[in-house]
């Protein structure tokens, strides 16, 4: 068919846009689904004015058959009245023979309507095949569709996140978070730098006041004696 040749030829039709925009191919496909539907609405409606036309054919070759039975019946019954004196020999030959003349016409008849059923029924049956293909090409279609439109999002969803990845390396944002660890790291090895500095003062001052802690005791013992002599104490505490 016309329609599966436009659709099959999907595929060959603007290939280098279609590999770049997968929403093209999907409405292509869509509108080819559509146009096999159409088909398809087309040859079923066919298919029933044919189914109709065997049907008549059918009918037809019945009547004539019957008629030409009677016909024959009738030819009989003239032939006999007859015999009985009823009728004259020459009018009833005349209308007998009238009678079979309409006989063998209808059974002409009957013959050439078999022949037309036959015919039709040869013709339901092709396109009865053919609709029965179109069906299954329409689903086939369809499911291929649906796998195809659960592709694009895959893919595009895959695009973007790649896209974005490949993204964060382009602005910078790597290299930025690299310098700022680097900045961090600097400044935490400065604040340990700056602790062992204020550590090491703390040292020397204590090493100083531990130098230094004897000669406090001895000048305030010093200061001592000489503050008891200018009392007179000393005196008194030799006297006693």
């Amino acid at each position: 068919m016309n329609i599966l040749r436009r659709l099959f030829s999907i595929g060959k039709a603007e290939t280098n846009s279609a590999l770049d925009k997968l929403e093209d191919p999907i409405k292509m496909t869509e509108q080819g689904i559509r146009d096999l539907k159409i088909d398809l609405d087309k040859a079923l409606h066919a298919l029933a004015e044919i189914k109709a036309l065997s049907i008549r054919a059918r009918n037809d070759q019945s009547n004539y058959e019957s008629k030409a039975k009677d016909y024959e019946k009738k030819a009989i019954m003239l032939l006999q009245r007859t015999e009985k004196g009823d009728m004259e020999m020459a009018d009833a030959e005349r209308l007998a023979n009238e009678a079979l003349a309409k006989k063998n016409d209808s059974s002409e008849q009957a013959k050439r309507s078999l022949a037309d059923k036959n015919k039709f029924d040869g013709n339901i049956s092709t396109m009865e095949s053919n609709t029965k293909k179109l069906r299954q090409k329409i689903s086939q279609h369809e499911n291929e569709l649906k796998t195809l439109k659960a592709r694009v999002k895959v893919s595009s969803a895959t695009k973007n996140i790649n896209k974005q990845m490949s993204k964060i390396d382009a602005s910078g944002t790597v290299s930025m978070l690299e310098r700022m660890k680097e900045k961090v790291e600097q400044e935490e090895a400065l604040a340990e730098s700056y602790g062992d500095i204020a550590n090491e003062s703390r040292s020397v001052d204590e090493e100083i006041d531990k130098a230094l802690e004897g000669a406090s005791s001895s000048q305030a013992s010093d200061d001592l004696a000489a503050l008891k002599s200018r009392l007179g104490m000393n005196k008194d505490s030799k006297s006693e």
